[in-house]
């Protein structure tokens, strides 16, 4: 077993909190970096929700 495969089955019933972790964790990076790698951190944001089968994220979220 992957230890992707472990992640999914620890997160399975929590894909709203693991997609708000991520988006959390990234605003995070780009505050600390100035945001000079927003597009970088933007994309493995989008791959992350990806891979763990989540909504991508909408406008209307806080």
């Amino acid at each position: 077993m992957s230890m992707l495969d472990k992640l999914k089955g620890l997160l399975k019933g929590h894909e709203d909190q693991a997609r708000q972790g991520v988006e959390k964790a990234g605003d995070a990076f780009d505050a600390r970096t100035g945001n000079k790698y927003q597009s970088q951190v933007d994309e493995a944001q989008r791959r992350i929700n990806e891979q763990l089968g989540n909504r991508p994220p909408t406008d209307d979220q806080p």
